[in-house]
């Protein structure tokens, strides 16, 4: 068990005790941001109160895109099985936001029942209305993959004319809702045929703040040449600035996520490396999820601290009786300078505060009069959770990394490359000749004895200062260089034979290549007369 104590008389008669950082979380959250977050109406202009299951859940994925993207498809390539309620066609399918989640049985469990079970995390959800719930099942079927995360699906982003029809709900805003309490957002898009439609570019500019949660996929890649691929790939890039105000590029991923043969192979082994890159992503996601957790908890901490300020300030400018409609009118139009003047009174940094023109219509249907006046003693608490008790918490996470086991997405498409011959890189780079009986390096030691016996040997070896001047000529970095000599050095003497400087040859030409070097030498690179020695 874990536990904490602060240092001050307060918190030394009621000392914080925590067993998980989950635990922690809800108890930092109920006692000490909650109460903030009720007094100043938080939940009427942000965001639900969060409940027990927003802090207990697994990991979520939430994928977005327009329809024909193939977001449903790729869920079906990650858990190599169908789940209920799945529809694939190149027409706008999936008409429902669908929660894949895990579950011992198959089946379905419509929006409305899902708002009610206080074990998933979807019960604020209710909010949104018939119109959306009647939009919103969770499809629950037993998988490996879904062991240790959860997908939400989502309904294609519609284009032309069709995005005039409306939804009868709220979608931008439902899509803002999960993205505050995913783990990860993937924005699909299909290569062949890229463009971005006014919803979408809507989406995305409602899915602002969480751009460190966002992840973009370039599906379909095998439909279109390399050249073709090239251009699309800079058409993205150049759309995605436009609407995404960050000085960081998004990551993108190229690839072919569907289990059919690629319909112009030329781009496999990138597609390949870029696969494994996006799958160690996501199975990195259980493993930081408790951090995730509680960087979204400072987050909306920080958020409430600021609307708890812009709250108290129109309170304090309204008149006690007269004029308060004009007064209120002219609040809303000048919210700019209020939030210079809290800017300039409180340090707090401008990235921090809500979007101006959303904020000032919602104060549009507020009474003021019902506002509360600055209380200083709730802000205090959350400044002193802020300070302590959240560095405390921090400690704790790291505890649990180190005492648990390494938690990692299994199963389905993450198990087909994990292991045997077609695993990423498998027989490549430093993994050349794995499977062959004769030594691989015995290929090329006729070439690279040539030189050895030009470096002036003695007793069969030359010396690291000779081995040097040759291995120079590679124009590999010293730290590189270093690297290889460790690993042929296998007998540790500081001289090499003509097996290990055939070995530091065969070394310098896979990072030359482009492959990394391993960290220990495998055992199939070992030279045929040294493998009793490194035994």
């Amino acid at each position: 068990m874990f536990s904490w104590l602060g240092t001050d008389d307060r918190r030394r008669k009621d000392p914080e005790v925590f067993q998980t950082v989950s635990e922690g979380l809800k108890k930092l959250y109920k006692s000490k941001l909650l109460p903030l977050e009720e007094h100043y109406r938080f939940h009427e202009f942000h965001s639900p109160a969060l409940e027990d299951a927003d802090f207990d859940n697994k990991p979520m994925v939430l994928l977005v895109g327009q329809y024909s993207t193939g977001k449903t498809t790729f869920i079906r390539y990650l858990l190599e099985q169908d789940f209920p309620g799945m529809r694939i066609g190149p027409e706008p399918t999936t008409d429902s936001f669908i929660a894949v989640m895990q579950g011992d049985v198959e089946g379905i469990i419509p929006g409305n029942a899902l708002v009610v079970d206080p074990k998933k995390p979807f019960r604020k959800l209710n909010a949104f209305g018939n119109a959306f719930l009647n939009r919103f099942v969770c499809a629950q079927l037993p998988n490996a993959v879904l062991e240790s995360i959860s997908v939400i699906d989502t309904p294609g982003i519609l284009s032309g004319e069709k995005q005039r029809i409306s939804r009868g709900y709220d979608f931008a805003a439902v899509l803002e809702w999960f993205a505050e309490r995913v783990d990860r957002i993937i924005l699909l898009f299909d290569a062949h045929k890229l463009d971005i439609s006014d919803e979408f570019s809507e989406v995305i500019k409602a899915l602002k703040n969480h751009e460190d949660k966002m992840r973009v996929v370039l599906n379909k890649a095998d439909q279109i040449e390399t050249q073709q691929l090239m251009r699309v790939y800079g058409a993205l890039m150049w759309s995605l600035g436009k609407i995404v105000n960050t000085p960081e590029v998004i990551r993108v991923y190229i690839g072919s996520f569907w289990s059919h043969p690629l319909l112009i192979p030329d781009n496999r082994k990138l597609f390949e490396a870029e696969e494994q890159d996006l799958f160690r992503d996501i199975q990195s996601l259980p493993r930081n999820a408790a951090l995730r957790k509680l960087n979204d908890l400072i987050k909306r901490a920080r958020l409430a601290k600021v609307h708890a300020y812009i709250i108290s300030s129109l309170k304090k400018e309204m008149p006690s009786v007269f004029g308060k409609d004009n007064k209120k009118k002219e609040l809303v139009n000048n919210l700019a300078d209020i939030y210079g003047r809290i800017e300039r009174e409180h340090q707090i940094s401008p990235g921090d505060f809500p979007n101006l023109k959303r904020m000032q219509d919602q104060l549009q249907a507020q009474d003021f009069s019902k506002f509360q006046p600055l209380k200083s003693k709730l802000l205090e608490v959350v400044d002193d959770m802020l300070a302590h008790d959240i560095a405390q918490l921090m400690v704790l996470v790291r505890q649990e990394e180190t005492q648990r086991p390494v938690q990692m997405v299994k199963g389905g498409a993450f198990e087909g490359t994990l292991h045997g011959p077609f695993g990423h890189g498998y027989g490549e780079g430093a993994g050349e000749g794995i499977d062959d009986a004769e030594w691989v390096v015995a290929r090329d030691k006729p070439m690279y004895d040539e030189i050895f016996y030009t470096l002036s040997p003695v007793d069969g070896k030359i010396t690291g200062a000779n081995a040097k001047k040759e291995m120079v000529r590679s124009k590999l970095p010293n730290s590189v260089l270093g690297k290889i000599w460790k690993l042929a050095d296998i007998d540790k003497d500081g001289m090499l034979d003509d097996e290990e400087f055939a070995l530091a040859n065969h070394l310098i030409k896979v990072k030359l290549e482009g492959h990394e070097l391993p960290n220990e030498l495998p055992t199939h690179l070992l030279p045929p007369s040294k493998r009793k020695v490194a035994e």
